[in-house]
C-alpha cells in the first residue's frame, strides 16, 4: 500500500505507512538532529579542555527547572501519542483534546524557560559571560525555538482535528505533528543531562 493509497483511506498497514507522517517532515528532522549533534559535539569538545569552569558554572543552573521542563516534555510527548492512538481508533474529539494538552505542557516549558533565563539576565549573565554561558544560552534558547515551532506546528493541527478533518483512515496531519514534537522532545532529553546534569 502507498501513503497516497493511504490518504486515499484504505484501511490497513503496511512498510509503506512508516515512517509515519509527511517525508519532508522526516527530511527536515534529520537536518535538525544533525545541527543539534554539531552543537552537542562542539560543547562536549570544548568542555574537555574547560572542565573546571564548566562544573564550576553547572552548578549555577536551575536543575530543579531543568527537571520539571523534562517533565513537561515526556508528559507532552504523552499526550501527542495519545492524540494519535485515539485518532487512529476514530475518536476525533478526544484526539483532538490530547494535542490541545500537548500544546499546554509546551507553554508550560516555556513559562518555566522565562523565569530561567530571567534570573539569568538579571544577575547580568549573557553570550559573553564565559564559555559555559555562551553555549548554555545559545543550546537552549535554539531549542526554545523548536519548541515554539512545535507548538505551532500542533496548533494548526488541533485547529483541524477540532473541525473533525481527521479520522481514522485519514490521519496524516496528526502524524506529521507527532513526529516533530517527538524530535523536541528527544532533543530536550539529550539536551538536560548534557549541560545541567553531566560532570
Amino acid at each position: 500500500m502507498t501513503t497516497l493509497a493511504r490518504r486515499q483511506g484504505r484501511p490497513g498497514h503496511s512498510l509503506a505507512d512508516y515512517p509515519p507522517g509527511d517525508l519532508a517532515i522526516w527530511v527536515f528532522i534529520l537536518a535538525e538532529l544533525l545541527a543539534f549533534g554539531v552543537l552537542f559535539a562542539a560543547y562536549a569538545i570544548t568542555r574537555l579542555k574547560n572542565l573546571d569552569l564548566f562544573n564550576e558554572m553547572q552548578l549555577t543552573l536551575d536543575r530543579d527547572a531543568g527537571a520539571l521542563n523534562t517533565f513537561l516534555l515526556i508528559t507532552g510527548s504523552w499526550f501527542v501519542a495519545r492524540s494519535v492512538a485515539a485518532i487512529k481508533a476514530d475518536h476525533r474529539r478526544a484526539s483532538a483534546n490530547f494535542l490541545l494538552a500537548g500544546i499546554a505542557s509546551g507553554f508550560g516549558f516555556l513559562t518555566v524557560k522565562y523565569f530561567e533565563y530571567s534570573a539569568k539576565f538579571a544577575a547580568g549573565i549573557n553570550l559573553d559571560t564565559n564559555t559555559f554561558y555562551m553555549f548554555y544560552i545559545s543550546l537552549t534558547m535554539f531549542h526554545t525555538l523548536h519548541v515554539v515551532l512545535g507548538m505551532m506546528i500542533l496548533g494548526f493541527v488541533w485547529n483541524k482535528a477540532r473541525r473533525g478533518e481527521y479520522t481514522a483512515r485519514d490521519h496524516h496531519g496528526i502524524e506529521t505533528g507527532a513526529s516533530y514534537w517527538h524530535m523536541v522532545d528527544l532533543v530536550w532529553i539529550i539536551l538536560f543531562p548534557l549541560i545541567y546534569v553531566m560532570r
